[in-house]
C-alpha cells in the first residue's frame, strides 16, 4: 500500500513518520513544496522551537485552543504532551520545561528538533520529493491520482497537512471538492498604537496584567510587554487569538482596557485604599510605588492620571486619587492594526471539522484522504499549543492512514 502525505511541516513530517512506525511495510511517500522541510519549526520560539507545553491536564490544554479545543480533547486522549516527550527523549533529544511551562530542546536549537525528525523519515525509508507543487487531485475507482510538478503520483491513502493559508482563495481547492471551509483571518498577534506615549516605555514587562477589548468578552491575564509599535506578551498574544474572528471584523481598530493590577477590581481597589495606603501616609507618591510596578511606568501612569508625583499619600486630593484608581485598573487605549508575532505566522480557520472524523482524522467525504494540522480548523495560544495539536493530528492521521480496511 502507498501513502502519500502532502506537507512537509510539523503535522506532516509526523505523520509520515508515524505511519511508517505503525505499518512498516506501507510505503510512504512525503511531498514538499520548497527544498526544505519544517521551515515553521525552524524559527519557532526565537529559533528555539516550542515543542510544546508542560501539562499533563487534558481539561486544561483543550482550552487553550480558541477552535479546535473540543476536537483536540478527543484526539489527545491517543496522543499527549507525554507521549510527545517520549517521542523526543526516546530518541536522545532532551527536552526542558521553562517557568511559564513552554517545553524546549535542552540545546535550545529549533535544528535538534529537525535533525531528530528527519533523522526518523531516513530510518523508516520515507521517500521525501521536494520541490513538488501538486497541481490537482482526482479521486479514481481504486485510488487517488495527484498532478503533480514531478509527474503523476498515486496513493492508496493520502494526508494532507499543507498547513494554513492566509486567505480563503489558498483552500479553494479544497471547497471545490466540497469541503466546508472557515474563512481564514490571523491569530497570534500584537497590538499596535499609532505614536502613543506609552510606546516610549519599550521593553518594559507587567506581570500580571489583565486585558480586555471593549465589546468582547474574553478576559485575558499573564505577562504584557510594552513595544515600540504598541503591546506584546503573552496576554495580549492569548486575547488576539481568541478575539481573532471579532478582531478581523472591527477591520483591526478596536479599544482595550488594561488591569495592571491583574484581576484586582477598581472597587475593591477603592474600598482597600486608606488601609493600604496608611503605613504610607507621609511619603511622597512619587518615589512610593506600593504596587511594585515598574518604575518607568509607575511615572507614566501617575503622568496620565494627572497626580501630582510631590504630594505625599495622605494629603493626595480625592480627584487624583480617583483618577489614579482607574487608570491602574482600567487604563483604555485605542489600537489601529496588528503585528505578526516574531516570525510564526498562525491562522484560525481552515477545513471545518463537520467534514472530518474526529477519532481518525479522516475525511467525511473521501474515503482514504486524512487531514493533519494547520490546514484543519484549530489554533492555539502561544506556549508550545499549536505544535502539540501538529504532532497529535500528525499521530492520528498517521496511524489511521496505514490500516488496511
Amino acid at each position: 500500500m502507498q501513502v502519500v502525505v502532502v506537507g512537509g511541516g510539523a503535522a506532516g513530517v509526523f505523520a509520515a513518520i508515524q505511519c511508517k512506525l505503525h505499518h512498516p511495510n506501507v510505503h510512504v511517500i512525503l511531498v514538499e513544496k520548497s527544498n526544505e522541510l519544517l521551515q515553521k519549526v525552524k524559527i519557532s520560539g526565537g529559533g528555539r522551537c516550542n515543542v510544546t507545553h508542560a501539562s499533563d491536564s487534558i481539561a486544561y490544554m483543550h482550552r487553550c485552543y480558541p477552535r479546535g479545543g473540543k476536537q483536540l480533547k478527543k484526539l489527545f486522549g491517543q496522543f499527549f504532551t507525554k507521549e510527545t516527550v517520549n517521542f523526543f527523549e526516546s530518541r536522545g533529544v532532551k527536552l526542558k520545561a521553562e517557568e511559564d511551562h513552554r517545553m524546549f530542546p535542552v540545546t535550545d536549537n529549533s535544528q535538534t528538533i529537525i535533525d531528530c525528525l528527519v533523522r526518523e523519515l531516513h530510518k523508516g525509508r520515507v521517500e521525501v520529493k521536494f520541490n513538488t507543487t501538486v497541481n490537482s487531485i482526482t479521486q479514481t475507482n481504486r485510488d487517488y491520482a495527484l498532478d503533480t510538478s514531478s509527474g503523476e503520483m498515486h496513493a492508496d491513502r493520502l494526508i494532507l497537512a499543507t498547513g494554513g493559508s492566509p486567505n480563503e482563495r489558498g483552500l479553494g481547492w479544497l471547497k471545490d471538492i466540497g469541503y466546508a471551509i472557515a474563512a481564514p483571518v490571523p491569530s497570534l498577534f500584537t497590538f499596535n498604537l499609532k505614536k502613543h506615549a506609552i510606546n516610549a516605555l519599550m521593553g518594559v514587562s507587567v506581570n500580571p496584567v489583565s486585558v480586555k477589548i471593549q465589546g468582547f468578552e474574553e478576559v485575558s491575564e499573564g505577562p504584557l510587554l510594552i513595544t515600540h509599535w504598541g503591546f506584546s506578551g503573552p496576554a495580549v498574544l492569548k486575547l488576539s487569538a481568541f478575539a481573532a474572528r471579532f478582531l478581523h471584523e472591527q477591520r483591526y481598530q478596536y479599544s482595550i482596557g488594561i488591569n495592571w493590577l491583574g484581576n484586582q477590581p477598581e472597587h475593591e481597589l477603592r474600598e482597600a485604599w486608606n488601609a493600604r495606603f496608611a503605613k504610607h501616609a507621609k511619603q511622597k507618591v512619587g518615589s512610593k510605588n506600593p504596587f511594585d510596578l515598574p518604575a518607568r511606568l509607575w511615572d507614566y501612569l501617575l503622568k496620565r492620571a494627572e497626580v501630582d508625583g510631590a504630594l505625599t499619600w495622605s494629603t493626595l486630593p480625592k480627584k487624583q486619587k480617583n483618577r489614579l484608581i482607574h487608570v491602574l485598573t482600567n487604563d483604555t487605549y485605542d489600537c489601529k492594526g496588528k503585528t505578526t508575532f516574531k516570525e510564526e505566522f498562525v491562522t484560525a480557520g481552515g477545513v471545518a471539522w463537520e467534514n472530518i472524523h474526529v477519532k481518525t482524522m479522516e475525511s467525511k467525504l473521501h474515503a482514504g484522504l486524512f487531514f493533519a494540522g494547520e490546514l484543519v480548523d484549530m489554533d492555539g495560544i502561544t506556549g508550545g499549543f499549536n505544535f502539540q495539536a501538529a504532532w497529535t493530528t500528525g499521530f492520528v492521521a498517521g496511524n489511521n492512514a496505514g490500516i488496511t480496511k
